[in-house]
């Protein structure tokens, strides 16, 4: 049998209608037709039972599909990894992320790109935001998925993975505990904790941690931090407030910690970016398959 036939008859065999299998192969439905027919002449024997109202499975028909359907994915994958080797899709691709729910969907895109590309194995990597571009840099990560904005000269910039509502973390007993909303310029009231370090560039400070409010009030900064999960200590204890992403609730929530959303702040954005000279057929493929996985979490 050649490969048209086995798939026009397994697409077949699994429609059971002639129209939807010619759609899903692109096909005419007489061209599907006389493919089936050929094949049973070839064979001597019905493998369809047709009537003006149905498609059924001969005995003999659902004996070959059960035979058939292995030989199909083996030879689908065959195909794909003699592809995937030809394009380059092989060896090692190290993925850097800086929160966990961008982590959860790495992961699951990386258990997608392996079964595409099993020649290609994906590890996932946590980055720091105190030194938030030394791993892609430094070649320790091919590719990273975190918090925009990134403008570095030397960083292609890819497609938005997630976009998060922005929250402000404060101490239960805070009186923002109690509202529904807090907004920008509640932010001149309460000293203010950020995520530092000497390599994070001050725009992207100045992003996510300002230093005055949209009226030009002056935003207090309490002694900034190394890790980000030192502020929900800090702030349970009373040392200030940290805006957040809404999503991070779930990993770090805690009695002492409320989490309350912002009315008027932009939402935290997360993105794919690499440095442009390293950009592969594999870094693209890998792209492809998370943002193809779509779900909630793209935009």
């Amino acid at each position: 049998m050649e490969r048209h036939e086995i798939e026009a008859f397994l697409t077949l065999a699994e429609e059971l209608h002639f129209r939807r299998t010619s759609e899903r192969l692109g096909l005419a439905q007489g061209r599907v037709s006389q493919t089936i027919k050929r094949l049973e002449r070839r064979l001597g024997t019905a493998l369809f039972e047709r009537t003006s109202r149905s498609v059924a499975l001969t005995p003999v028909g659902r004996q070959l599909r059960d035979d058939l359907l292995p030989v199909r994915d083996q030879l689908r994958r065959a195909v794909d990894r003699a592809t995937a080797a030809g394009r380059g899709i092989t060896g090692v691709l190290r993925v850097g992320y800086s929160s966990p729910m961008v982590a959860e969907t790495l992961l699951k895109g990386g258990d997608a790109f392996r079964s595409r590309y099993p020649d290609c194995e994906v590890e996932i990597h946590e980055v720091q935001l105190s030194d938030p571009f030394g791993p892609l840099r430094g070649g320790r990560v091919h590719l990273q998925v975190s918090e925009l904005p990134v403008q570095e000269p030397d960083f292609t910039l890819g497609p938005l993975l997630r976009r998060e509502t922005r929250v402000l973390m404060v101490p239960a007993g805070h009186p923002f505990a109690r509202r529904a909303r807090v907004s920008l310029e509640d932010l001149a009231q309460v000293p203010l904790i950020a995520v530092s370090g000497d390599a994070v560039p001050r725009y992207w400070l100045d992003h996510h941690y300002p230093r005055h409010t949209p009226s030009g009030r002056t935003v207090p900064h309490a002694p900034a931090v190394t890790y980000w999960t030192e502020l929900p200590s800090l702030i349970g204890r009373g040392k200030g407030v940290s805006p957040a992403c809404e999503g991070a609730e779930r990993y770090y929530a805690r009695p002492d910690v409320a989490w309350i959303p912002f009315g008027d702040a932009p939402p935290v954005d997360y993105g794919f970016f690499w440095p442009t000279a390293g950009e592969s057929a594999r870094l693209r493929a890998f792209v492809e398959t998370v943002c193809g996985l779509g779900g909630p979490d793209l935009p």
